[in-house]
């Protein structure tokens, strides 16, 4: 029986409905499939329901407050920015923060329960969920070090080495602004670990990347390589890429498109297959 890999799927901003995923992981598991013939276990985590509730009363209330135009563009601002500033902690409290790691712990505690335990984990994240992506595997490395990580996202976990981050052998970041929130720190402060460092030792040699696709046209995604010379050790490469249909491609709508682009899920699907291929080429090592 072959060794599955695991892969979580995270979205950005706006009222995403509860099969966000679908047609991403769909496009996935049909691009592996023909490559191995063997499905990639993939799972969705869905924290819009998180802040939904508190950006619909928001508007609600700024409604009330005097006549504004061009309200759906408001609402798209409430989605990009509302989204952004909610999830940030602040001193003395970090509840939403925690609330939507929390589902990211608790969809990584499903995907190990399916793919195993140490399966190599791949993570794919678009917008401001590749921030959120970037945080919570940030928070699991620092854990490892010392315990910063809160109790309702412990909560959540069991203690297997998918659910540490420790298998993480592939991330992909889509339309990111994680060059944005870099600014909050001096010198950019300092990325992930990419690989972690228990991933050679589980899986020695195991292929790895972390990949930054972005359009030249999409106003929120950003290269990284270039901040400082820890994320261009750590990146792989920032490639540009022209994702959208034909009214959508040379414009910031260009934003809502890397899902279903084959230029972004064409090299995520080969990627994934080469980790399959040689995690079940070799069995690893007792840890």
């Amino acid at each position: 029986m072959s060794r599955k890999i695991a892969v979580a799927v995270i979205h950005g901003i706006g009222s995403q409905p509860k099969n966000f995923g679908d047609r991403v992981c769909a496009g996935i598991q049909k691009r592996t499939r023909a490559l191995c013939g063997e499905d990639i276990i993939t799972h969705s985590v869905h924290w819009a329901p998180v802040l939904q509730s508190v950006e619909d009363e928001f508007a609600s209330k700024v409604r009330l407050g005097g006549k504004m135009r061009l309200i759906q563009l408001r609402k798209y601002v409430i989605d990009l920015l509302g989204d952004a500033v909610a999830y940030q902690p602040i001193p003395g409290s970090r509840a939403t923060y925690d609330t939507i790691h929390g589902v990211f712990a608790n969809t990584l505690k499903n995907l190990a329960a399916e793919a195993g335990e140490d399966a190599p984990l791949c993570i794919v994240s678009h917008s401001l969920g590749s921030v959120i992506a970037s945080n919570f595997i940030y928070d699991l490395q620092t854990d490892a070090r010392r315990p910063i990580i809160s109790d309702l996202v412990r909560d959540q976990m069991r203690n297997t080495p998918l659910e540490r981050g420790e298998t993480l052998s592939l991330f992909y970041t889509l339309g990111s602004p994680l060059a944005l929130f870099t600014l909050r720190y001096d010198k950019f402060g300092k990325p992930i670990e990419m690989p972690p460092p228990q991933l050679h030792t589980r899986y020695p040699g195991l292929f790895s990347e972390w990949i930054n696709f972005y359009d030249a046209d999409d106003v929120i995604g950003f290269p990284l390589r270039k901040l400082s010379d820890t994320y261009e050790n750590t990146v792989t490469e920032d490639r540009q890429v022209n994702v959208g249909r034909i009214y959508e491609f040379w414009n910031p709508l260009s934003h809502l498109r890397y899902w279903t682009d084959g230029a972004v899920l064409d090299p995520i699907a080969k990627s994934l297959v080469r980790v399959w291929k040689e995690v079940n080429a070799v069995s690893p090592p007792a840890v």
